[in-house]
């Protein structure tokens, strides 16, 4: 079994920053792909950025050339690094880890950007 724990979320006001964290414990042998998911009131839950265990990188478009995520794969952590922030950013973050048998998910943190 493996936990994801997140942290880093917060109140900010727009155009602040705010860096996400989330660790993965358990028995891992290889994480294929980590990333963040974010779910506002009343709405579905989406991608917001994606790494894979080389590197690779995949963004939603809304976070291009704001939002910059990046992996320790020695230390099976996943950051988030959000800038320029905006009210619609507003929800609550969920890490993910895809390893080769099953999907995990976080307990979800918290950003909320106020205008």
């Amino acid at each position: 079994h493996v936990q994801l724990v997140e942290s880093g979320g917060g109140l900010v006001l727009a155009g602040g920053s705010l860096r996400l964290s989330c660790a993965a414990s358990g028995t891992i042998f290889i994480i294929n792909v980590m990333g963040w998911y974010r779910q506002a009131p009343g709405k579905k839950r989406e991608l917001v950025a994606t790494v894979t265990n080389i590197g690779s990188t995949n963004y939603a478009d809304s976070v291009k050339d704001r939002f910059t995520i990046s992996r320790d794969n020695a230390k099976n952590t996943v950051y988030l690094q959000m800038n320029s922030l905006k009210p619609e950013d507003t929800a609550v973050y969920y890490c993910n880890a895809e390893l080769n048998v099953a999907r995990y998910w976080g307990q979800g943190t918290q950003v909320t950007v106020s205008s």
